[in-house]
């Protein structure tokens, strides 16, 4: 029997006995670049989504993007209205300057002829934004001030040949034409009736016009010019428009030409309204229009003057 006093154990541990793979093996770096890539898209998205707010419709158009002309928002309108009635150096009165800002409320963007240019006309141009606004004066030098200020304004000067003064000589003119040279519906621009003016561009003749404001000339003298001719001519255009009516407003309507000729050219069967120094007339044109005559029945007030 051998003895084992001598005899030594040996132990051999696990992991001496195997091969000791490599800390980043392909397979490991593999899955960490996969986890990698997913946890950066997810981080990416995460701010993304807090740092850029959800996209929104564009409220306001682009500067390219054509912006219909529909007039100015109701919150301008009045302001407008507004801070023009703060001031009364040569403005008219503001009963007026409200009721004519109320018409061209409801019928803006349109064709708008005055007779006149004054304080109000700026207010008159921006209120019927998107239409078309024309002013005739008898003064060239301010129509051309008006123009250098106010770029892309309109206006035309006219020479007027009548007086105060001359009223009922007129009038009794007129009258014995009405079937020929002064008749209601015409084309002015080829009329030799004495209150027609005759001498604006020709185009300002074939517009239908939807309001005409006659407030000048200035009219406030027996030697001054008076507003019989813009007074006819605008009772004319009205008429001659072709089909639809036309708003007339006459201020100053408490003197005596503009309320006789009113009364003489827009009729009493028209007068729709008159508060204050401003009359309202309604004046149809096409086939409503009166050719033989202007009125149905002359005023009172017409007759007198002759």
């Amino acid at each position: 029997m051998k003895s084992f006093s001598n005899t030594r154990l040996i132990l051999l541990h696990p992991s001496l006995t195997k091969h000791n793979p490599t800390p980043f093996s392909p397979n490991r770096l593999c899955v960490l670049a996969f986890i990698s890539f997913f946890a950066f898209v997810f981080l990416l998205t995460l701010l993304s989504g807090r740092e850029t707010p959800a996209r929104r419709p564009n409220l306001f158009p682009s500067p390219t993007t054509p912006i219909p002309s529909s007039g100015p928002a109701p919150y301008l309108f009045d302001a407008l209205i507004h801070y023009a009635a703060q001031s009364t150096a040569g403005l008219m009165p503001d009963r007026d300057l409200r009721s004519i800002a109320q018409l061209l409320r409801q019928r803006a963007p349109c064709n708008l002829l005055i007779f006149g240019l004054g304080p109000e006309s700026l207010l008159w141009r921006a209120l019927n934004h998107g239409g078309r606004t024309v002013f005739i004066d008898e003064n060239q030098y301010y129509i051309a001030h008006y123009e250098e200020r106010n770029p892309g304004l309109e206006g035309y000067d006219v020479a007027y040949t009548t007086k105060v003064s001359e009223l009922k000589e007129l009038l009794a003119e007129v009258r014995v034409q009405i079937r020929s040279e002064c008749r209601p519906v015409q084309n002015l621009l080829f009329s030799d009736c004495r209150l027609g003016i005759n001498d604006l561009p020709n185009h300002i003749y074939d517009v239908a016009w939807d309001v005409i404001v006659v407030d000048g000339p200035r009219g406030y003298s027996p030697e001054s010019p008076g507003r019989m001719s813009s007074i006819y001519t605008a009772a004319v255009l009205a008429r001659s428009r072709g089909e639809g009516a036309t708003d007339v407003l006459v201020h100053d309507y408490e003197r005596e030409v503009e309320k006789v000729c009113s009364g003489e050219f827009l009729c009493r069967e028209n007068l729709v309204g008159a508060d204050g120094q401003l009359a309202h007339f309604v004046i149809r044109g096409g086939e409503a229009a009166r050719k033989d005559d202007f009125c149905f029945n002359r005023t009172s007030t017409a007759a007198a003057a002759l």
